[in-house]
């Protein structure tokens, strides 16, 4: 591309083809063998600092110059005084190379160096890091040492999840095996009592029979618990989804309920409006309704009301479940939907829970590309699930009828 550009020049300046094809033979076989020379002494050096390279870099310039004007001087029979005149100019302007890569070479040093230095303070720090340093040299190493400041906020939000996920890891095996060890050990009493006919009496035999099928359930039921928080976790879950309308399984997550509710004294109601119908995996999603149902009806006092209700927005199905339990406080509110979370005092485990719930609810809602949460409201919580799907485009009979 020079010869050309330099060709082109020579023509439209007039030079005679004859001269101006000498000239650039001259400088390109003079420049090729500069450049030669020079790409071989860069590529020797490779593994050196980066000075040293810059320096090579732009002697090997120089030279492809000084070698071209040189032959070309001596080509056109330039007199020694111009020739000495030229020399001098390029002389000066090597310096100037030299010193400029020099300086860059220096530069990208020490922005190297600090790269370095921060990246150092990723592993053997506090862990605290107060921001990007400024980073001395060309800007690709102030992005480096953006991109690793932001890699760095990417793992330590990683560290401190597996942190609290071991904890709630610990706070399970600990909360489980006193789940386990409580009814294991009622069952075992009651049988040797009965083998050893120490409740001889129809009563007492009867009443024993219930308490250890009681018993029975609520393991089965932990154990399933943890079966299912297994699948979820390990990514095992699969879902066979098919298209369902969502009011038919939030009726039969509700019909589900009101036998609890019932016992608990509590009143369920619902608002309820036309619900569309959704691809989902009604089995598991109805579990997911059952979880919440379940653990509001067992916060919620005698003589409280569950609210279910309905909205539908933009596309968007929002389903809520408003319990009367009295609020959690808010630095409890990002932990509910953790595993084994206990709360305080006032949310403390009934003889059913096993601190697993709503960990499952959570799953299996999210299994479904959906996403639940919860707030305050009132004098109790509302737990709200949000489950995307095309509603906008169906007629008011495809939605269902009114419950």
């Amino acid at each position: 591309m020079a010869l050309i550009v330099a060709g082109v020049i020579a023509v439209i300046c007039g030079v005679p083809v004859d001269e101006a094809v000498i000239l650039l033979g001259i400088t390109l076989v003079a420049s090729a063998g500069a450049g030669v020379i020079g790409a071989t002494v860069l590529r020797r050096s490779r593994g050196h600092p980066v000075r040293a390279q810059a320096l090579i870099v732009a002697l090997s310039s120089v030279l492809v110059t000084v070698a071209g004007v040189v032959a070309a001087a001596f080509a056109m029979f330039i007199s020694t005084h111009d020739l000495v005149a030229l020399t001098i100019v390029l002389v000066v302007a090597a310096a100037v190379a030299v010193g400029a890569a020099f300086q860059m070479g220096d530069d990208i040093g020490v922005g190297t160096r600090q790269v370095g230095a921060y990246a150092r303070t990723m592993v053997g720090g506090d862990g605290v890091i107060t921001g990007v340093p400024e980073v001395t040299g060309p800007g690709e190493l102030g992005s480096l040492a953006t991109e690793l400041a932001e890699v760095y906020r990417q793992l330590d939000e990683s560290r401190k999840r597996e942190r609290a996920l071991e904890g709630s890891h610990r706070e399970l095996i600990a909360w489980v095996s006193h789940d386990l060890r409580a009814p294991l050990a009622t069952i075992r009493a009651m049988a040797e009592a009965l083998d050893d006919d120490v409740a001889d009496d129809a009563t007492t035999i009867s009443r024993y029979h219930r308490q250890i099928r009681s018993d029975a359930e609520r393991l089965t039921g932990l154990v399933e618990d943890l079966f299912e928080l297994s699948r979820i976790n390990s990514g095992a879950l699969r879902l066979a989804k098919e298209r369902v309308w969502l009011g038919d399984v939030v009726a039969d997550a509700m019909a589900n309920a009101y036998a609890a509710a019932e016992v608990k004294g509590v009143q369920i109601t619902e608002r309820i409006g036309r619900l569309p119908a959704v691809e989902v995996s009604a089995r598991e999603f109805c579990r997911a309704l059952d979880n919440l149902l379940d653990n509001a009806i067992r916060h919620t006092p005698a003589g409280g009301t569950v609210a279910v209700e309905t909205e539908i927005h933009e596309g968007a199905v929002s389903l809520s479940v408003v319990d009367e339990c009295g609020g959690i406080p808010e630095a409890d509110l990002p932990r509910v939907f953790d595993i084994a979370f206990r709360g305080d005092d006032s949310r403390i485990r009934d003889e059913r829970g096993g601190g697993l719930g709503l960990a499952i609810a959570q799953g299996l809602i999210e299994a479904h590309s959906g996403s639940v949460s919860v707030t305050n409201h009132h004098h109790g919580c509302r737990f709200t699930v949000h489950l995307r799907d095309d509603v906008s485009k169906m007629t008011d009979f495809e939605r269902g009828p009114l419950r």
